[in-house]
């Protein structure tokens, strides 16, 4: 019997994104769930290091909440939506302000600005620095792997850095499988032996993998915002905590991919 989280996409009635935000397309009437509410609530934590007063999260999980009681939807139900286009929060520097961007299956469910903090080395002025993308090139998904290398290269490789890992290539490359020794197919391997070790010392760290990721690339190409919300998604599905890792690879990818979109405006 499958393991996956249980979907229920029947036509009960139940309080649905389209009655809470304004969307569009089949996301206006799939029901709220619990589980794509926790999802939302662990990306506001690892942006916004807390849950956002009035924001996605407290919505979706009000809603969700009800579904529930009034048994619409169980405590562990995923909608199509949040399971195959995931769940986002993202955020884009603008003259001294935090835009923050809140996403469930590619659209933008809630969208609020907060004054930026100061003297922060985030993952876009990291890509920045490294000069990446220079003379008006956009940044590629290879050199914002190479970016996480130094915002979260003493990581551990983890499950869930593996699977961010091995999207980015298939976006980059366009293949559907992993290159053979290329880096999705190393942080596979690094991810089976940490589980195997017990001091942090001994285990292969993100760096390791990282830090030459383009020439380990056989093609790659400038990153999106669908890239950036698709590696996103791995990341948080393969993560124990429905979390994503701050400055990890879907933060680097993101701020890469922010980074076009603003040099292209």
């Amino acid at each position: 019997m499958s393991q996956e989280q249980p979907r229920r996409e029947d036509n009960q009635e139940g309080i649905k994104y389209g009655d809470v935000f304004n969307v569009q397309g089949d996301l206006t009437n799939k029901k709220v769930a619990p589980v794509d509410a926790a999802m939302m609530q662990k990306a506001e934590n690892a942006v916004l290091g807390k849950t956002q007063k009035g924001g996605a999260a407290a919505a979706m999980q009000s809603a969700a909440t009800k579904n529930e009681k009034g048994g619409v939807v169980g405590h562990n139900d995923m909608s199509n939506v949040a399971a195959d286009g995931g769940v986002s929060v993202t955020e884009t520097d603008l003259s001294g302000r935090q835009v923050i961007s809140e996403s469930v299956g590619g659209q933008v469910v809630e969208q609020f600005s907060q004054k930026a903090p100061l003297n922060t080395m985030t993952p876009t002025s990291l890509v920045q620095d490294m000069g990446v993308g220079g003379g008006g090139a956009e940044i590629t998904i290879g050199e914002a792997l190479e970016a996480t290398a130094l915002t979260a290269g003493e990581k551990a490789v983890e499950w869930s850095d593996a699977a961010a890992i091995q999207a980015a290539e298939v976006r980059a490359t366009g293949r559907t499988n992993i290159v053979p020794g290329g880096v999705a197919a190393a942080a596979q391997s690094a991810a089976t032996l940490n589980a195997r070790v017990t001091k942090d010392e001994d285990k292969t760290k993100l760096a390791d993998i990282l830090a030459d990721a383009t020439s380990k690339l056989p093609s790659d190409r400038a990153a999106t915002r669908r890239d950036a919300e698709g590696v996103t998604g791995a990341e948080m599905r393969n993560d124990p905590n429905l979390t994503t890792h701050p400055g990890g690879v879907s933060a680097s990818v993101a701020a890469a991919a922010r980074l076009n979109q603003t040099n292209n405006n």
